[in-house]
């Protein structure tokens, strides 16, 4: 099946959508980074209030497994999110497995700590690729086949959602490559909406504080806390643990952020049709807009 063919497709079934209970019920949805991690919590808080999921993950293995924890309205798909021709399969696929899509969760992203004397050029591309370019790659294509179904259905509103990150908000010590494309991700979030508005696609972001049981923050050998206590982003951190309990007392509330809280601000996003281009915070009062 070309994009083409899936548009056509999706036009023909954006009324035929499955009944089922919840807050998202007969939605369609697709997370990127879905098959594990934040990722697959926020996927499954989707389900759980009656979404239609695909787990849509460079590890495909690993999605088809985490979508089969899930139910017959999962299934997980391969996708690269910093190659278009991935990307654009994945768009074909998700029409031809449920028919459509109505909301687009732009979640996967890579990490690279360092300072400018350590970071390479070639991680700060990778983290580039993935974090910034793929979420454009990701517009792109889940707007061609919303655009279609606002053709067949006027009056619908469709989401595109990127998990953005508090170091969207403010600088990151250490940091740079990984801030840099979360600001970059805002400047998309506000263009896009201001473009794909008149097509009845609302487009914004959510800024999460840290989530420090996912594989993200504690991986033992690649997790932000190994990382950052070999970048010395903690002064006078000597363990992990000292550099876990220095950005556990950063929030006034005094934990890390969950899938459920920033599943809280999703629904929020889908559910409201008076909102675009939004840089959404759910980071415990860590962070605090101006």
């Amino acid at each position: 099946m070309t994009l083409s063919e899936a548009k056509e497709l999706a036009k023909k079934n954006i009324y035929n959508r499955p009944v089922t209970a919840g807050r998202l019920s007969g939605k369609i949805a697709v997370v990127t980074g879905g098959a594990q991690g934040f990722g697959f919590g926020i996927a499954q808080q989707m389900y759980q209030q009656g979404a239609s999921v695909v787990l849509a993950d460079i590890n495909e293995e690993l999605a088809q497994a985490s979508a089969a924890t899930l139910g017959d309205r999962a299934v997980g798909i391969r996708v690269d999110v910093g190659n278009p021709a991935s990307v654009e399969e994945l768009m074909i696929r998700t029409v031809e497995h449920f028919g459509g899509v109505d909301i687009f969760v732009s979640n996967a992203g890579v990490l690279k700590a360092g300072s400018l004397s350590e970071l390479t050029a070639e991680q700060f591309d990778f983290v580039t690729k993935v974090n910034y370019t793929g979420y454009f790659y990701c517009v792109k294509y889940a707007s061609e086949i919303m655009k279609a179904q606002h053709e067949a259905a006027p009056e619908k509103w469709f989401d595109i959602i990127q998990i953005n990150s508090k170091s969207g908000l403010e600088g990151s010590k250490n940091n740079f490559a990984y801030a840099g494309g979360k600001f970059g991700g805002i400047g998309l979030t506000q263009s896009f909406a201001l473009e794909l508005v008149e097509h009845q696609i609302k487009v914004n972001a959510i800024c999460p504080g840290n989530y420090y049981d996912g594989p993200l923050w504690s991986d033992p050998e690649r997790g932000l806390f190994v990382q950052y206590l070999h970048a010395g982003k903690v002064p006078g951190a000597k363990t992990v643990d000292d550099v876990k309990a220095f950005y556990m007392a950063k929030s006034p509330i005094h934990r890390g952020c969950t899938p459920e809280d920033v599943s809280k601000a999703l629904f929020y996003c889908v559910e409201q049709d008076y909102e675009t281009g939004q840089a959404i915070p759910v980071t415990g009062g860590q962070t605090m807009l101006n």
